[in-house]
C-alpha cells in the first residue's frame, strides 16, 4: 500500500509540473555568430563605416561581439547595452530614445538601461531568444538597420533596402496604372501608382490597409457600409459590384484617406483621369 501512494504522488507532482513549465527555443553560439554576419553583410552592402555588434542570451548576458575595423572603442560598451535593454524591455531601444526625446527624461535614470537607438529583440516562434545591438555605425538609423539585418539572418526574415525610382519610371507608372513597390523588398507595405478613368468595383482587402493620396482629378468615394455581391477574387481580397450604406465622400487632388483592412471601400464615380498613390501596409 505505501508503495502505491508513493507512486500516485510522485505522477501527481509530473502532472502539476508538467503545466508550469514550457520549453523554449535558446540561442547559441553558432546562431549568435550568425546575427553577427548578417549584420556584417549588410554593412557591407550598404558601405556602413565600421561598427559594433554585440548579442546576447535572454537574459541579457553577453554571447559574442564582434568590433568592426576603425570603430571607436567605446562602441563595445554601448551596444552590448543596446542589446541587453532590448531583451529587458522587449523592444527595439529606439521606442525608448523617442520617448526621452518627447519629454519623460526621468527613464535615464533606469539601471543597467541604454536607451539609444540601434539595439533589437531576437525573436524565435514569437518567443524572444536574444538581442543584437549596434554601435558606431554612420547613424542611429543605421545602427538599428545593422541590428535588425542580424537578427533577420537568424530568423530567414529578409531586410528591408532602400529603394528609389526615378521620376520618369514613376511618371510611366501613372500613364497605365502600375506596382511600383510590391513588398519584395522584405518590407510589409506595397507602393501602388493608380490611374482610373471610371468608377470601380467595390473591394475588402482582409489584410492590407490603404493610404491613398490623390494626385489629379476628383472621384466620389465611399467607404464602409456593404459590399453587393461579394465574392473572393485572390487570397484575403474581395471585390463587389457597389456598396449598400457607407460613407460618401468627394475626394480631390491633395487629399489623403486611409481605409483600415477589412473595411468595404468603392470608386462610385470618377471625374476625369484619376491618379492617387496608394501605399498598402500590412
Amino acid at each position: 500500500m505505501k508503495k502505491i501512494v508513493i507512486l500516485a504522488l510522485t505522477a501527481l507532482t509530473a502532472v502539476s509540473a508538467f503545466g508550469q513549465v514550457k520549453n523554449k527555443p535558446t540561442l547559441t553560439l553558432a546562431g549568435a555568430r550568425k546575427v553577427i554576419e548578417g549584420a556584417k553583410d549588410y554593412a557591407l552592402k550598404n558601405n556602413a563605416p565600421g561598427g559594433v555588434i554585440a548579442v546576447v542570451d535572454d537574459g541579457g548576458n553577453l554571447i559574442a561581439l564582434e568590433r568592426l575595423d576603425g570603430t571607436f572603442s567605446a562602441g563595445a560598451n554601448i551596444s552590448v547595452g543596446k542589446a541587453k535593454t532590448a531583451v529587458m524591455f522587449k523592444r527595439p531601444t529606439k521606442v525608448f530614445e523617442d520617448i526621452i526625446k518627447n519629454g519623460r527624461t526621468s527613464m535615464v535614470a533606469l539601471p543597467d538601461f541604454t536607451p539609444l537607438q540601434g539595439g533589437v529583440p531576437i525573436m524565435v516562434d514569437d518567443e524572444i531568444v536574444g538581442g543584437v545591438g549596434v554601435s558606431g555605425a554612420a547613424s542611429a538609423q543605421q545602427d538599428e538597420e545593422l541590428a535588425i539585418a542580424g537578427a533577420n539572418a537568424l530568423t530567414g526574415a529578409k531586410s528591408a533596402s532602400v529603394r528609389f525610382f526615378g521620376a520618369d519610371s514613376v511618371k510611366d507608372a501613372f500613364s497605365k496604372g502600375a506596382v511600383i513597390e510590391d513588398g519584395s523588398n522584405g518590407g510589409n507595405y506595397m507602393v501602388h501608382a493608380s490611374r482610373r478613368e471610371g468608377a470601380g468595383m467595390s473591394e475588402v482587402h482582409e489584410l492590407d490597409t490603404d493610404i491613398i493620396y490623390v494626385l489629379e482629378g476628383t472621384a466620389t468615394f465611399v467607404t464602409g457600409g456593404r459590399s453587393v455581391g461579394s465574392k473572393e477574387v485572390a487570397a484575403n481580397e474581395f471585390r463587389g459590384s457597389s456598396i449598400e450604406g457607407g460613407d460618401e465622400r468627394k475626394l480631390v487632388k491633395g487629399d489623403v484617406i486611409i481605409v483600415p483592412n477589412n473595411t468595404p471601400h468603392w470608386f462610385k464615380e470618377i471625374g476625369g483621369t484619376f491618379l492617387y498613390y496608394v501605399v498598402k501596409v500590412r
